[in-house]
């Protein structure tokens, strides 16, 4: 009952919907991403599915993340249940899973394996990183953070951060309150 069918997901339909919302033609998002036109109209009609850096580069020309577009490429439930993948990662493969399906208030994702390393990210919320194999360093606020397994790392809504595996095989949870939140400072406690 709170298991969703399985469905790949579907990505275009969310991707395209955010274009046509910023009024923008697939030529523009094409040369904004470096992507083909032919391409990302078979992303927008489902024919292809873009890969992990694909798209990210997709959602920095629609001025999103890909966490938000993969939210708002499925339905929210109120009670879901995500099951593991099956099949195993083959060492060194990378690969994202998210652990929420939807387009709630929260998002979490699983990073297996390596990361890009060069890309910086700014998110409008807080976030929290929890290392659950390997290790990561995380750059933030001009700081190097080194985190092994069981450590955490919180950023304050705002923070520029970039972050990368520093072992094999690593794998990180990125829990994040979404974008289209807008989080309400509680006065009381600054008092």
């Amino acid at each position: 009952m709170g298991d969703h069918k399985e469905q790949p997901l579907r990505v275009g339909a969310a991707v395209r919907r955010r274009r046509r919302a910023l009024e923008l033609t697939l030529a523009v998002v094409a040369e904004r991403s470096g992507l083909s036109v032919p391409f990302l109209s078979q992303v927008e009609n489902e024919r292809a599915r873009p890969s992990r850096p694909s798209l990210e580069r997709i959602a920095d020309a629609l001025r999103t993340t890909a966490v938000d577009l993969l939210a708002a490429a499925d339905p929210a439930c109120s009670v879901d249940v995500l099951r593991a993948d099956d099949e195993a990662v083959p060492p060194g493969q990378a690969r994202v899973r998210p652990l929420v399906r939807g387009h709630h208030q929260l998002h979490a994702m699983e990073f297996i394996g390596d990361h890009d390393e060069g890309r910086e990210f700014q998110h409008r919320n807080d976030e929290l990183m929890y290392v659950v194999e390997g290790a990561v360093e995380i750059e933030a606020e001009g700081r190097a953070h080194r985190l092994g397994r069981g450590d955490t790392l919180y950023l304050s809504g705002g923070v520029r951060h970039r972050w990368r595996a520093t072992v094999p095989d690593t794998r990180v949870v990125v829990v994040a309150v979404a974008d289209h939140i807008e989080a309400v400072e509680d006065r009381s406690r600054r008092r």
